[in-house]
């Protein structure tokens, strides 16, 4: 977590913004040293690509992945 006084912020909010959009870290703004802001990146959802990107293509299927096991096929 950074902190940042109100001042620092006006002078290099541009350049703060991008460092927490790159970075994902959240800043705390002070007024005279009293933490009263917080300032933290929107976090969104990974897509499902993103989440098995590292998979993708690596998984092989021996059968049909539908197909019920034999303990479904005894329960019935």
């Amino acid at each position: 977590m950074n902190v940042i006084s109100k001042s620092k912020l006006k002078s290099n909010m541009l350049k703060i913004f991008s460092e927490i959009e790159k970075s994902g870290e959240e800043f705390i703004i002070t007024d005279h040293n009293r933490p009263v802001l917080k300032i933290q990146p929107i976090k969104r959802e990974k897509t499902v690509d993103e989440i098995f990107s590292d998979v993708q293509g690596k998984v092989t299927y021996i059968e049909d992945i539908n197909t019920p096991t034999e303990n479904e096929w005894n329960n019935l």
